[in-house]
């Protein structure tokens, strides 16, 4: 009989088409926004070969799993229609599969119906959806028939309204209630690889991204993956009194704190420096260290 898990024997794999990604050290999620509007201008790629030099980057940098997104999700934007979403990710998922076959890809999508034709004509491994279910009541059984692992994001609202003066009484409480909730809704539906997304910047005030960050460790009382993307948000540049293309250090740093405190994904745009942040984080915490 398998023993119920502790708060120290988190899951660290995902099975991906038969295959297991070991999450035993954190991996590093590569963003590929094929998009006009993504608010960091870099991320941005829509023609095929920008996005195979992209995907290719990744890899070589030590990315894990290639995200792909079709729109942008930043504070105030609107949906694209789901053609539109269907035509730019099946682009690029037929670019990344052509070029490298065995890549690990996640779709960026709230919708159901864009997660079954992605999975089902591309072999795509993981869905992350932004609003865990609330903007497609189907995602959830969707998933659970394609049998691929799920990230499970916390937001407030909509991407149009999230950033309207977002409250909680408790934002910590708001996000162990919203999890608990969607981890049994998943668990009850034979949904087994979860990943949670506590999702900064997300319907989230600068002291809510924070108090999060903060207190991230004690979400791994779930003992699922949890995955964190703060890349050159504004809970970066904001404080330094700069821009998203001026905010790779503080990208770095906030990382750093993310790993030291249990994130098990970080979805970056810039691989290589997350790739440094883990393996320099991981040296300093190992065993061998420690016993010295």
């Amino acid at each position: 009989m398998t023993p119920t898990p502790t708060f120290f024997e988190s899951k660290n794999t995902l099975t991906c088409n038969g295959e297991l990604l070991d999450l035993s050290d954190p991996v590093v999620m590569g963003i590929i926004n094929i998009t006009n509007d993504s608010f960091y201008h870099g991320s941005r790629f829509k023609q095929k070969r920008r996005i195979y030099n992209r995907a290719k980057q990744i890899i070589e940098e030590g990315g894990k799993i290639i995200d792909i997104g079709a729109f942008s999700t930043r504070p105030g934007s609107n949906p694209v229609s789901e053609d539109q979403e269907l035509q730019r990710l099946s682009k690029a998922a037929a670019t990344i599969r052509k070029h490298f076959p065995y890549a690990i890809i996640s779709v960026d999508t709230y919708r159901a119906s864009v997660a079954q034709r992605m999975v089902n004509d591309f072999g795509v491994n993981i869905i992350n959806d932004i609003s865990a279910g609330e903007m497609d009541k189907n995602m959830f059984t969707t998933v659970a028939e394609l049998g691929v692992p799920y990230i499970a994001m916390h937001m407030l609202g909509t991407p149009l309204s999230m950033q309207n003066n977002p409250q909680y009484d408790n934002v910590i409480n708001a996000l162990f209630k919203y999890f608990t909730s969607k981890t049994e809704e998943l668990k009850r539906l034979g949904v087994n690889d979860i990943i949670l997304d506590p999702g900064f910047g997300f319907g989230k005030t600068l002291k809510h991204n924070y108090a999060i960050l903060n207190n991230l460790e004690t979400f791994r009382v779930f003992n699922l993956p949890l995955l964190v993307g703060v890349s050159r948000k504004s809970m970066i540049y904001q404080p330094l009194n700069t821009e998203p293309k001026s905010a790779l250090n503080g990208t770095t740093v906030l990382n750093t704190i993310a790993l030291l405190k249990g994130a098990k994904i970080l979805r970056v745009h810039d691989v290589k420096e997350a790739v440094e942040a883990i393996q320099l984080t991981q040296t300093c915490t190992s065993e061998q260290l420690k016993n010295s």
